[in-house]
């Protein structure tokens, strides 16, 4: 059986790598031999995947805002100083507002969550874009929300911010892929990494949880390693054939 990994000599940029869905894909990328940069706004938490992946020549660290357009243009040059390509980006980075009432939500709130969540990936293409044409091509990947496709009550702008990334996302397939450059989203439900009250509404209690996994056939909440497989799937030659997919990872709640 080959020891090589899945993505072995692929150059990968993931966003948002301090903790979450961003920490378990660049620890798996890393586990199928792909040279990562590790970053994140909270650079502490960046440093802390990289430690946990230990594997120092595979990973470097980066302090990213990613609603800046010069730190993109810089993400993107230390990428390409460090390993001379890169091939793979994965658009994590994100925010939400509390749920409250829409009525409730601010302009700051609104600014915010576009800002973060749509303006970052704008600020991505023209940033990676040509370096992945360098490469010959490329996969980059944009984390969605079930809310996406299945708005509620409560985080209505929130959901909207997330709709724009997916629609973004297949206009960019469409654009980019005579390039080699396949362009998907994935679109989980709520994982348990310490967001539920936020999300949802109601505080974080056992029976609050309990009440909402209830309502999701297979009776649980998103894993940060579900959302890892599937970026993993998508960013390695068995995806290579698929391109503007919102694939939905919610065990069955969307249904």
């Amino acid at each position: 059986m080959s020891t090589v990994g899945r993505l072995a000599n692929k150059v990968a940029l993931v966003t948002g790598a301090g903790s979450g869905f961003g920490r378990a894909i660049a620890t798996r990328f890393a586990n199928e031999g792909c040279k990562v940069l590790v970053s994140d706004v909270n650079e502490d938490g960046a440093r802390e995947t990289a430690e946990k992946i230990g594997k120092s020549d595979s990973t470097h660290v980066m302090k990213f805002d990613v609603t800046s357009e010069g730190e993109w243009k810089r993400a993107v040059g230390e990428v390409e100083n460090k390993w001379g390509r890169l091939d793979i980006l994965i658009n994590n980075a994100g925010w939400a507002y509390k749920n409250k009432p829409t009525l409730d939500v601010t302009t700051p709130d609104f600014d915010r969550v576009f800002t973060i969540n749509v303006k970052s990936i704008f600020h991505s293409i023209p940033a990676v874009i040509p370096s992945l044409r360098r490469a010959g091509g490329g996969s980059i990947i944009n984390i969605s929300s079930i809310g996406s496709e299945r708005p509620r009550p409560g985080l209505v702008w929130y959901n909207a911010s997330k709709a724009a990334v997916t629609n973004a996302t297949r206009g960019l397939a469409a654009e980019y892929g005579p390039d080699g450059i396949r362009v998907n989203a994935l679109a989980p439900l709520l994982s348990g990494t310490g967001l539920f009250e936020q999300f949802v509404g109601v505080p974080h209690t056992p029976e609050n949880v309990k009440t909402f996994v209830e309502a999701v056939p297979l009776a649980g909440l998103t894993d940060p390693e579900d959302v890892a497989n599937y970026a993993l799937y998508l960013s390695s030659d068995e995806g290579a054939f698929v391109t503007g997919q919102n694939l939905v990872i919610d065990g069955g709640k969307g249904i």
